[in-house]
C-alpha cells in the first residue's frame, strides 16, 4: 500500500528526549509528509509547536492505537519507547510496558504493508558491566549482548532477542519484511540533554544542584569529591550526530535485511578525571562494594525515586565500551566522545513547562549585563544573561561585581560632573 502525500510517514513511538528531538528534525525535512507521534504521557507543550505532528496518547503496551496508526500507511516505524527509570516494586508491570509493549510494535511493523523500514533504540548497558571487562576491549556488534541482573539491561536484551526472533519467523513464513536497523547508542546528550543532565542525576548532585530533603543532604555531602571507581567511564554521542543517524537510517539504500549498530564516535571516551573537571572537583577513588551499598541504600530509601536500582552499580564501577566502527562505515560522527559531552555550542532554557532552544555560539564567552528587577518594560530590551553551567556559582559572584562596578562608574561619573562644573564656574568668574 502506498501513500498518495508527497513525502514519507514517520510512525514514531516514545515522545521523550531523543523521540522529541526526532519530530523536531525529520518535520523539516521535504520529505517527510507527516509524523504520528505516540507516547503514554500527554503531549508537551513543545511537541505540540511541531509542525506535521499528529499526537497519540496511549501506551504502546495497550490495545487500540494499531488501528488508528494504520490508516495513516506510515512509511518507516521508529521505536525509542521505553521507561528507563525502573518502578519500584512494579516490576511486572514495567516488564509488560516495555517488553509487551514492543513486541505489539514489531508485530504491528512486520505486518503492515506500508511498513519499509524499522528502527529500534537497544542500548550499550546489555553487554553488561562486569569486573574482568577491560577499557582496552571494545565491544562490537558481533559479540551479542550478555546476561544482567539491571533491569534495563535485562529487559533491552530480551527486547532485541523478541525482535529478531519476529523477524526470522516472518521471512521463513515467506512474507515480505521491511528492513530492520538496531541502534545501541551511547549516552545521548547536547545541549538539551546537558541542561538536564545538570539539574538530575549525578552531575547535578556533584553541581550542588539539588535541593531540599535529608537524603540530598546527604548525597550533596557525599559528593563534595567525584566518587569514582577505577572502572568508571561513559561513552556520549551528540544529538545532532544521533539525528542525523537516524535520518540516514529512515532515508539512505542500504543493502541489509536486518543490522545492528553501536552508535558511538571512533574517539576516546570520557573517564572520572573527565567528569571531575567538568564540575571542577577532585575524585576520591572508591571500591565497588562502596558503591554497591550506596546504590542500594538509596534506592530503598527513596522507594526508586533516585534510580539506584539492583545492578545498576556496576555500570559506575567496571567498564562498558562499544567500537563505532561499523556505524562509521555509514556515517562518521561530527562530534567525538568528550567534546559531545563537554561542549555544545547552543543553550537550553526552560519556558514554562517546556523546553525550548535558545540558539546561541558562546565561543566559550560569558555575557553579564543589566538586571531589571522591577517589571519595567525596558527589560525586554535586554539580551539573557549567560553564564558558564561548568561554575555553580560564578552567577552570584559575577552579578556582585557587574553591580559593584556599576556602583562605582555612578561614582565616577557623579565626581566628573563636579569637576565640570566647579571647572565651568572657575572660568566664567576669569571672564568677569
Amino acid at each position: 500500500m502506498e501513500n498518495s502525500q508527497s513525502g514519507k510517514v514517520i510512525f514514531l513511538i516514545g515522545i521523550g528526549y531523543v523521540g522529541e528531538m526526532l519530530c523536531d528534525q525529520l518535520s523539516k525535512r521535504d520529505d517527510v509528509a507527516s509524523i504520528i507521534a505516540m507516547d503514554k504521557e500527554p503531549q508537551g507543550e513543545w511537541c505540540a509547536t511541531i509542525p506535521k505532528v499528529t499526537y497519540i496518547q496511549h501506551n504502546m503496551a495497550d490495545e487500540g492505537w494499531e488501528e488508528m496508526v494504520s490508516k495513516h500507511n506510515p512509511d518507516v516505524v521508529i521505536h525509542t519507547a521505553w521507561q528507563i527509570r525502573a518502578m519500584y516494586g512494579q516490576s511486572d508491570e514495567q516488564w509488560r510496558w516495555n517488553v509487551d509493549g514492543s513486541g505489539r510494535v514489531f508485530d504491528f511493523a512486520l505486518i503492515t504493508p506500508s511498513v519499509e523500514r524499522v528502527i529500534y533504540f537497544s542500548t550499550a548497558s546489555s553487554y553488561s558491566a562486569r569486573v574482568d571487562n577491560r577499557f582496552e576491549h571494545l565491544f562490537t556488534e558481533a559479540e551479542g549482548f550478555r546476561d544482567d541482573d539491571y533491569i534495563y539491561a535485562k529487559e533491552k536484551k530480551v527486547t532485541e532477542e523478541l525482535l529478531k526472533s519476529k523477524f526470522d519467523a516472518a521471512k521463513e513464513a515467506g512474507k515480505s519484511v521491511p528492513q530492520v536497523s538496531i541502534v545501541r547508542p551511547a549516552a545521548v546528550t547536547g545541549p538539551r540533554g546537558r541542561y538536564m543532565r545538570i539539574r538530575f542525576g549525578l552531575q547535578s548532585a556533584l553541581q550542588g544542584n539539588l535541593k531540599g530533603g535529608v537524603v540530598n543532604r546527604i548525597i550533596t555531602t557525599l559528593t563534595s569529591f567525584v566518587p569514582a571507581t577505577k572502572g568508571w567511564v561513559r561513552q556520549f554521542i551528540h544529538e545532532d550526530d544521533v539525528n542525523d543517524i537516524v535520518a540516514t537510517l529512515s532515508f539512505d539504500t542500504y543493502a541489509w535485511d536486518y543490522s545492528v549498530f553501536n552508535i558511538t564516535p571512533v574517539s576516546e571516551a570520557v573517564y572520572a578525571k573527565d567528569m571531575a573537571d567538568a564540575v571542577g572537583k577532585k575524585i576520591l577513588p572508591i571500591q565497588p562494594w562502596m558503591a554497591r551499598f550506596a546504590f542500594w541504600f538509596f534506592w530503598h530509601t527513596t522507594r526508586g525515586r533516585i534510580p539506584t536500582c539492583a545492578g545498576s552499580w556496576r555500570f559506575y564501577s567496571y567498564p562498558v565500551v562499544m567500537s563505532g566502527l561499523k556505524l562509521a562505515q555509514i556515517y562518521e560522527c561530527k562530534y567525538s566522545s568528550k567534546d559531545a559531552f563537554r561542549y555544545t555550542g547552543k543553550k537550553w532554557v526552560n519556558h514554562a513547562n517546556g523546553l525550548r532552544m535558545k540558539f546561541s555560539d558562546l565561543k566559550e564567552f560569558y555575557h553579564i549585563g543589566q538586571i531589571v528587577e522591577d517589571d519595567d518594560p525596558i527589560a525586554s530590551e535586554y539580551p539573557a544573561n549567560v553564564y558558564p553551567d561548568e561554575i555553580p556559582e560564578f552567577e552570584k559572584y559575577g552579578v556582585e561585581l557587574y553591580q559593584s562596578l556599576e556602583k562605582l562608574s555612578h561614582i565616577h561619573l557623579h565626581q566628573l560632573l563636579h569637576f565640570h562644573h566647579y571647572w565651568s564656574l572657575d572660568l566664567n568668574c576669569r571672564k568677569w
